[in-house]
Parts: C-alpha cells; sequence; structure tokens
C-alpha cells in the first residue's frame, strides 16, 4: 500500500493517489489536493458534492456523472463549471474516495 503526505498527515493512497481509507480524509487534506488539481477554493457548493460523494461511497453505491447530477445536490452544468476537466474524478480525489470506476 502506497502512502503519501498530504496536509502533513501520512495516507494510504492507489497508484493514481486517490485515498484509500476515507477515515484518514479530513477538510484540510481536501484542500490540499483541490490544490492540486488546480481548484484553489472549495465553495459550500463544493463542499455539498463532496459530501454527497462520501456518504454515497459509504452506502457502496457506485458513482457517476449522471447520478450526481440526478441528485439534487448539482446539475450536471455546475459540477463541470466547479470541478472543470474531470468532474467525477476530481470530486473524488477532494472528497478522499477511490476512483469511481467508469472515470477514465
Amino acid at each position: 500500500m502506497a502512502q503519501k503526505t498530504i496536509a502533513g498527515v501520512r495516507v494510504d493512497v492507489d497508484e493514481l493517489g486517490y485515498m484509500t481509507n476515507l477515515d484518514q480524509w479530513t477538510k484540510e487534506i481536501a484542500l490540499e489536493l483541490a490544490k492540486e488539481v488546480e481548484i484553489n477554493e472549495l465553495t459550500d457548493l463544493h463542499w455539498k458534492v463532496v459530501q454527497y460523494l462520501q456518504d454515497e461511497f459509504k452506502k457502496g453505491t457506485a458513482l457517476t456523472i449522471r447520478k450526481v447530477s440526478k441528485s439534487g445536490v448539482i446539475n450536471t452544468k455546475e459540477l463541470y463549471d466547479i470541478f472543470p476537466g474531470g468532474p467525477l474524478k476530481k470530486a473524488s480525489l477532494i472528497a478522499g474516495i477511490p476512483k469511481p470506476v467508469g472515470c477514465v
């Protein structure tokens, strides 16, 4: 198992840098990961998406852009606006969950 130091904390990550243990996630880690993917500020909407992704991950739900956009938390356009260039990949990284299977 690989590890990486994020926001001064050693966390378990996979070969792509996605966290593999959600219990290690903190808001400080999320802020650092956001900067890594060129998102310099996390708004209330970002945090709502992060919370939704974490909740669904804990339930074992397979995450897709379509599922997220039908959640009532955010629509597809907003998702692409706040997580440009790979919204579900970036949002999952920031949320501290593994990359969704459907993302390339």
